[in-house]
């Protein structure tokens, strides 16, 4: 019997019509074996951790329910971000057409050379918080700490709120709408 755990996954775009690749990321999180896209916040614009010569990025989180283990599905998210056009290259934080990073898998706490959980940045970065908090407002993170806590202390300088229009419906039916 497959059990399946709870995973919170953090998007992030910059590059070739970011709204646009942050959709075609959250459609493609649901063609996962054994997954299922539960829900997502709406996308936010958020400046750049990186170098500053960077276009702004839009980001969101989904929340999945999955059979697989952590390192396998982080695969399947590698898979879908090099799809998507994703290059890595030597530069930190640079530009990307799709970032697919797990924040949470269950409660798990883990340090793997691929992998960390929960992920290290997910503690004090606005663009995760806030979109995390928008999907599950009392989440208790694995080390006790609460989501709405952290945010109290994560000012959302920056961050803007582009778009409330959920995106689930769309990505089940396969019927697409724009972002107002």
């Amino acid at each position: 019997m497959i059990t399946h755990s709870t995973v919170y996954v953090g998007l992030g775009s910059n590059l070739n019509n970011p709204v646009h690749q942050v959709k075609q990321g959250l459609r493609a999180l649901n063609t996962i074996p054994t997954a299922h896209l539960l829900t997502h916040s709406a996308l936010y614009r958020s400046k750049p951790l990186g170098p500053p010569n960077q276009p702004d990025y839009i980001n969101a989180v989904a929340v999945l329910t999955t059979g697989l283990p952590p390192l396998t599905l982080l695969s399947k998210l590698q898979t879908i971000e090099n799809k998507q056009g994703r290059v890595r290259g030597a530069e930190r934080w640079g530009p990307r057409t799709l970032d697919l990073d797990m924040l949470l898998y269950d409660n798990r706490q883990s340090q793997e050379p691929q992998l960390t959980l929960p992920h290290p940045g997910l503690y004090e970065r606005a663009f995760v918080l806030y979109p995390l908090y928008e999907c599950a407002p009392d989440l208790v993170l694995p080390d006790g700490q609460r989501v709405c806590d952290l945010m109290q202390l994560c000012p959302a300088e920056g961050l803007q709120k582009i778009g409330v229009q959920t995106l689930v419906w769309a990505i089940q039916t396969k019927v697409w709408t724009p972002l107002k």
